[in-house]
């Protein structure tokens, strides 16, 4: 039924692409899109489908709606369908906030707001907006997208201008409640090995974000601090339960980007240390800790009013895992080309060459083990209102 859901919706996209659906004497706005993919795999099966044999198992539809009921202040709502292999197929709330922006210098947001953090957390839930069909999976991950883009609280943003030498400085900061459900991608292979999150794990957050415009032209400079509070949550495994716990940790990011009309240049580095213990009663208390240190440089530029190509190389290495083990890494080169046919329907093609299997690759497609390298083609088409 949901999946019938997102075709309609791909429908409607069709048919209302001529304009965007704008009620002016309300101030409401309704825009979205929906994307159909294609994914094929030289080796292993990746993000839960079976896409060594070809797979049409990543379907997606977004609709948002805002509002200006006075001035300063707007409201706004989005959905997201997702259907990615074995997992989603199911409407979430991807955001739901209200924005008050005083003046240029101070504004106010909250409800389930998106985590202003990194170069393109705040868009990666618009496909239309950006070149790739997969975003660098080391700092984007795919299976968590959900999870990584928004949270429940507030922040506080706005920007001071430098002079004509100084430039501008952005800042946003935030504060509130991040939720992993059982099911979010990072609990994956642990589900698998029979250890469930039945009511996921839930933990505070407060970052700082800033991001100075330079006096030359088209390029920007940013880092990101983020601290996470301790959580724990409900942890099953068979006939045992207990918690499993993680501590406080921070999380910064660093970023750039540079871009002119043709031509445009970025990258990105995060540092992720996370400890963690597992208690279940009766066994053994264990725990660990990951040091995930991932990033990646794209560059893209646009040959013509349509045609844009794209090249990013990301990497991603887990140092507290074995050295021998092909899990601890993830590199991937990666070849793109998207073309624009008109302003509301477009396609993205991209080649990826995969090297370790940190991320994407789950126990259960591959029951015969994970080979060190896959190349992956995604073709993706979708429609804008």
């Amino acid at each position: 039924m949901r999946r019938i859901l997102a075709f309609l919706i791909l429908a409607v996209c069709v048919e209302a692409g001529a304009h965007a659906q704008s009620l002016d004497d309300l101030n409401i706005q309704i825009h979205g899109y929906a994307t159909q993919s294609f994914v094929y795999t030289n080796n292993n099966n990746i993000f839960t489908m079976d896409s060594s044999g070809g797979s049409l198992q990543w379907t997606e539809a977004v609709v948002n709606v805002g509002a200006t009921p006075v001035p300063k202040l707007r409201i706004g709502v989005q959905a997201r369908y997702m259907l990615l292999g074995n997992i989603g197929n199911a409407i979430t709330l991807d955001w739901a906030a209200a924005d008050y922006k005083v003046n240029d210098r101070i504004g106010f947001r909250f409800g389930k707001v998106k985590t202003p953090t990194g170069l393109l957390n705040e868009i990666q839930d618009i496909d239309p907006s950006y070149q790739w069909a997969l975003l660098p999976q080391g700092v984007y991950p795919l299976l968590s997208r959900n999870s990584v883009l928004s949270h429940e609280g507030g922040i506080v943003y706005g920007d001071a201008r430098m002079g004509s030498k100084g430039g501008r400085l952005q800042y946003w900061g935030f504060a509130g409640v991040r939720s992993l459900p059982g099911n979010d991608g990072y609990f994956l292979n642990q589900t698998e090995s029979g250890e469930t999150l039945p009511n996921g794990i839930s933990f505070k957050l407060a970052g700082l974000t800033l991001r100075w415009q330079l006096p030359i032209r088209g390029l920007m400079i940013g880092a990101s601090e983020v601290n996470q509070r301790s959580a724990s949550g409900l942890l099953v495994y068979g006939p045992y339960t207990g918690t499993q716990q993680t501590k406080e940790f921070n999380q910064p990011s660093y970023f750039g980007k540079y871009e002119n009309d043709k031509l445009m240049v970025a990258g990105e580095y995060i540092r992720l240390t996370v400890p963690f213990s597992v208690n279940l009663t009766g066994l053994p208390a264990q725990g660990g800790y990951l040091d995930q240190r991932a990033w990646y440089a794209m560059s893209t530029y646009k040959a013509t009013s349509k045609l844009s190509v794209g090249v990013y190389d990301t990497q991603s290495v887990d140092r507290a895992s074995p050295v021998s083990s092909s899990s601890r890494r993830f590199f991937d080169w990666v070849i793109n080309g998207r073309y624009d046919f008109n302003e509301f329907l477009y396609a993205k093609a991209e080649e990826h060459f995969m090297r370790g299997t940190e991320f994407g690759f789950d126990q259960t497609m591959n029951p015969n083990g994970l080979k060190p390298n896959t190349d992956t083609l995604v073709m993706k088409v979708g429609v804008s209102f």
